[in-house]
């Protein structure tokens, strides 16, 4: 059985030769082969190179998440909730923020209806663990007169 197969490797591979090494269109077969092969291996990295994309961005993706999920500094978490005071009361300057370890301190003035709304929001924030109160809310507007 061994020498048979032996024999039918030889074969195949004088076959391979003498198709390969014909005088006549032996050249235009060799430049197929090696055409094929070259984009063999062009699709072969291709491929690679997908899949290590691919990986990559899972990573980003799974690194975005932890971050995202991760505790904001005090510094940091202090600018977020300046930055969206404006949106939230209608004078912002009037608001004082405190932040230490995750809690977050509001005092100064704003309307009732701002107070509420105001401390919902820092408490949805990420890396928001607790909120505590000291707003005096009015009725109305503060008015520039009663800082005085």
């Amino acid at each position: 059985m061994a020498q048979l197969l032996k024999l039918a490797a030889a074969f195949a591979a004088g076959a391979a030769a003498m198709y390969l090494l014909d005088p006549v269109a032996g050249r235009r077969r060799r430049a197929t082969a090696r055409d094929t092969v070259r984009a063999a291996g062009q699709d072969i990295q291709e491929f690679a190179q997908d899949k290590a994309r691919h990986a990559a961005d899972r990573l980003h993706r799974a690194s975005a998440h932890l971050h995202q999920h991760a505790p904001s500094g005090d510094r940091q978490l202090h600018d977020r909730i300046r930055s969206k005071l404006g949106h939230l009361v209608a004078q912002p300057g009037r608001v004082e923020v405190h932040v230490a370890d995750g809690l977050v301190t509001l005092s100064g003035s704003a309307r009732l209806s701002e107070v509420d709304a105001l401390v919902a929001a820092v408490s949805d924030m990420l890396g928001v663990e607790r909120v505590d109160n000291r707003m005096d809310a009015a009725p109305s507007a503060p008015s520039s007169e009663s800082r005085h």
